[in-house]
């Protein structure tokens, strides 16, 4: 299927990759690393998901080896942060929308990748997921910290509904953009909505004895 609109979707994927930076390099500051860690910490939190999609996969070397935009983006907005990070946090509505939009086009990613190798939906939502948020998870174990999406806000379940939304779509043989488009809006609805409501899984608890 042709795409109609390759720009936005690239426009998109840098936006993606700054925000995912920036988060990894707040997140490696607040622990006092420096400048060094700062940057591990930035550039697994944006390419540690596709990262490890690929090496599930078997595609190597991985995409980012290839592609110096991601690295570029990610070494701007790693010493952007470091030396402008108070600017950049009162652009936290900014990143929340480069954060959101970024989330759908990595989950359209990696379900592409499982489309491709001929694998079961479960499978190709599962990578749409790990592309998507295993930075993230990748980034708070190396701080020491329990993963953001394994206690707290609806991410990870965004990436489910739009992968399998994008999977149905694609299967359907809805046109490629629409699908894409679908895909995106449906994971920042879901993102959006769990924000402003503050959403949250119900969780489930063993009672501590007195």
């Amino acid at each position: 299927m042709k795409e109609v609109y390759p720009g936005i979707l690239q426009l998109i994927d840098v936006m993606g990759t700054f925000a995912f930076t920036v988060s990894g390099a707040f997140a490696a500051m607040e622990r006092r690393l420096d400048p060094f860690g700062v940057l591990i910490i930035s550039f697994v939190t944006a390419v540690g998901g596709g990262t490890l999609r690929d090496v599930l996969v078997g595609d190597l070397p991985v995409r980012w080896l290839a592609n110096g935009t991601t690295i570029g983006v990610v070494f701007a907005a790693s010493v952007a942060t470091m030396l402008f990070g108070s600017l950049l946090k009162r652009l936290d509505k900014a990143l929340f929308l480069f954060d959101a939009l970024g989330l759908g086009f990595f989950t359209i990613v990696g379900v592409e990748v499982g489309i491709n190798k001929s694998l079961s939906a479960s499978i190709c939502i599962a990578l749409g997921t790990i592309t998507a948020c295993f930075g993230g998870v990748l980034r708070d174990v190396l701080l020491n910290k329990v993963p953001l999406i394994f206690h707290k806000e609806i991410y990870a379940l965004a990436c489910i509904a739009g992968g399998g939304f994008y999977y149905a779509l694609y299967h359907l043989q809805v046109p490629a953009d629409l699908a894409k488009v679908g895909c995106i809006f449906l994971v920042f609805a879901i993102r959006f909505l769990a924000i402003r409501y503050q959403l949250a899984l119900p969780r489930f608890y063993l009672k501590q004895d007195s």
